[in-house]
């Protein structure tokens, strides 16, 4: 018996067949539906060269796309640095020894994941403007990134606890009785695991974010979605310019997940290697009583 095998039966003749026949079907369907929207946008001429033809002109790319992704960009990165830095404050927070600190820390990052993004956007926008809090080319940039940084915070405060309290207990009370204080633990000890267990957590909320940024349209911010219409209204060729805008940020989300990706295996590579050389340089010293085979003597 295999391994599949014991955590589920294994489909028969019958049943295989039949799990084909519905994917063709599923897939039919898929290919019938992707044609009934590409017919009638044909319909309206939405796939004429002269529609795509602006995008051939470096004085669209230069007055509305790459402004809007500029804009894309700034928002993401702000909202993104402010939150790790929140997020990571609470998570540790919601650890603390003192019920008071914890509770608290618990009800702001329980309220800011329950609030919609586009309503907080709106209601700081709004907050902003009546107080003059910022300039008022600023006031639409400051409210998408509150707004993300609060959402985003609270999402990664819990991908924090949860990732360090995944750790195995021991390491912990080893730690405390060499005599480390609470926060040498978590600075030296729990965060550095913690971080990679939860990169990919991280990186999925970075994603968010950077996607979520595409909200600023409704309080009127200039990022890209915003410029692809306003694109789309100056050229009529609305469908090509979010088709364009929609490709643009898959390549922003995928180069954000290759980095994160790629940075998450150079720390395990990282990790495994440091452990190698420790074990290697243990069993060096152990080899031969009373010798020192890198050259000296005990």
């Amino acid at each position: 018996m295999t391994s599949a095998s014991v955590l589920y039966d294994a489909p028969g003749p019958k049943a295989r067949l039949r799990y084909r026949l519905y994917s063709v079907v599923v897939v039919a369907l898929l290919l019938a539906a992707g044609w009934f929207v590409y017919s009638g946008l044909a319909e309206k001429d939405q796939f004429t060269a002269e529609k795509w033809k602006p995008f051939l002109e470096g004085q669209v790319w230069t007055t509305y796309l790459l402004p809007g992704l500029r804009g894309t960009v700034v928002a993401a990165v702000l909202s993104i640095t402010l939150a790790l830095v929140i997020g990571m404050t609470f998570g540790i927070l919601r650890l603390s020894d003192h019920r008071a600190v914890r509770w608290t820390a618990g009800a702001v990052v329980e309220l800011s994941r329950a609030i919609p993004v586009l309503i907080l956007m709106i209601f700081l926008f709004a907050i902003y403007s009546e107080y003059n809090v910022f300039p008022s080319d600023q006031l639409a940039l400051a409210a998408v990134v509150t707004a993300l940084t609060i959402y985003n915070g609270s999402v990664i405060a819990e991908i924090v606890r949860s990732g360090i309290r995944s750790l195995p207990r021991g390491q912990g009370e080893a730690a405390v009785a060499l005599g480390m204080r609470k926060g040498q633990l978590m600075r030296l000890v729990l965060l550095p695991q913690a971080i990679t267990a939860m990169l990919p957590a991280l990186v999925s909320q970075m994603v968010v974010a950077l996607k979520d940024s595409a909200l600023g349209y409704a309080i009127t911010y200039p990022e890209v979605v915003r410029a692809g219409k306003r694109l789309g209204a100056a050229e009529q060729n609305t469908i090509p310019a979010l088709l364009v805008v929609a490709a643009l940020m898959i390549v922003l989300n995928y180069a954000l997940s290759v980095v994160a990706t790629r940075l998450e295996k150079w720390l395990r590579t990282r990790k495994r290697g440091s452990s190698a050389v420790v074990a290697a340089d243990a069993n060096i010293a152990d080899a031969t009583p009373g010798m020192d085979l890198t050259g000296g003597k005990k």
